[in-house]
């Protein structure tokens, strides 16, 4: 008999199911509700942390067969401040079970000792160890979520299964997310063809009827009345100018993405390879999370930044060597280009300062910055960094 004020076994039990349906109701509506991919994984990873008592997890996706980090919460300061050790290609137990579809046998150990806090002493908050839910869609492997544990905890049948149904919803959600990106860069492809006809229909007549003044203006002048001639003369400058604002509103708007379908990394690595056959300079290109993909204005933004950056360095700097970093975590993207040449010159009068302030103005259109600076052993960094989020 259970005395007044206490709680029984189905009390307690019957709690504990109320506090994990009001959770998944509470992800399945914002995942239904968003598609947004980062406020979706943000908000299940702060749920799944909320319902295991922890503060800490992280959530890996698959991109091409590569996995990058997608999302954070609460990292410690050792993670979050060392990009490199959370970079998708280094090596970790969990995504290599995972790859290996080996993830469940995992999971019957419930926690896993994090093999990239494995080492490490300072800067970990204590954390050792974590859990692993795995995201498949079908057969497709999306990805994995994390979260992390100060101990060795064995989480029930009831934890791990509701783990797993919150891991179902996510992979919709991320499912979903992508078929909508994919539908805007197909939206922005329909956007590029209109504008293409729009200047066919516009500048290229626009042309045409400037040709035709301009003719019979040389007709007139032949037949030796020059006022008539002046006044067609009059009529194509005009017409001209016309056509000018036309071309430069229509290459405001076109922004065609100069990656040729690439992915970022790849562009840059073509970049790097073409400025090194060019100059005779050693390029050395490294990326850190590289399979992480990015918004199309903000991988053309980067792209002619770092395009400039070595043109800059090839061409003013008299360097032997130029090294090329992107490194992307979940909240920003940055791009690095360093060299050994003979510094930088900042009065206005120096070489390559239009190309600097095109940059900074590129940056600053991605809601970013660009930073320039010495290197002190000699050369020049130019370090640009465009948040993600937010």
């Amino acid at each position: 008999m259970i005395s007044p004020g206490e709680e029984g076994p189905d009390t307690r039990d019957l709690e504990r199911r109320n506090r994990e349906l009001a959770a998944v109701n509470a992800v399945a509506r914002e995942l239904n509700r968003s598609v947004d991919l980062r406020e979706a994984l943000r908000f299940t990873l702060a749920r799944v942390a909320e319902l295991l008592g922890l503060r800490t997890g992280w959530v890996w996706l698959m991109d091409g067969g590569e996995p990058y980090l997608a999302a954070t919460m609460n990292l410690p300061s050792i993670l979050a401040e060392n990009p490199p050790l959370m970079d998708g290609s280094r090596y970790c137990y969990c995504l290599d079970t995972y790859k290996k579809d080996d993830l469940e046998g995992a999971a019957n150990v419930n926690v896993l000792a994090c093999s990239r806090l494995s080492g490490l002493v300072d800067g970990t908050d204590g954390l050792r160890y974590h859990a692993s839910i795995p995201l498949y869609s079908g057969e497709t492997k999306l990805g994995v979520m994390n979260v992390a544990s100060h101990d060795w905890r064995s989480l029930s049948r009831e934890d791990l299964q509701l783990l797993y149904t919150i891991g179902d919803l996510l992979s919709i959600a991320v499912e979903r997310a992508r078929l909508f990106a994919r539908s805007t860069l197909l939206g922005a492809s329909e956007e590029r063809n209109r504008l293409a006809r729009e200047i066919h229909d516009t500048i290229a007549q626009g042309l045409a009827a400037t040709a035709l003044r301009l003719e019979t203006a040389e007709a007139l002048l032949e037949a030796g009345s020059p006022a008539e001639a002046k006044k067609e003369i009059s009529r194509a400058l005009a017409l001209t100018r016309t056509n000018l604002e036309e071309a430069r509103r229509s290459v405001l708007d076109l922004r065609a993405a100069p990656l040729e379908g690439r992915s970022l990394v790849g562009a840059l690595a073509l970049l790097a390879e073409s400025q090194e056959r060019e100059s005779g300079i050693p390029v050395r290109f490294r990326t850190v999370n590289g399979a992480r993909p990015l918004p199309p204005r903000v991988e053309t933004g980067l792209y002619r930044i770092c395009q400039e950056a070595l043109n800059n360095a090839a061409r003013h700097a008299e360097a032997s060597r130029i090294e090329v970093l992107l490194t992307l975590t979940p909240g920003e993207a940055r791009l690095r280009v360093e060299d050994d040449g003979r510094g930088f010159d900042p009065s206005p009068a120096s070489s390559g300062q239009h190309g600097i302030l095109g940059m900074r103005e590129r940056a600053r259109l991605l809601g970013g910055w660009l930073e320039i600076s010495k290197v002190p052993v000699g050369g020049t960094r130019v370090e640009a960094t465009v948040p993600l989020e937010g």
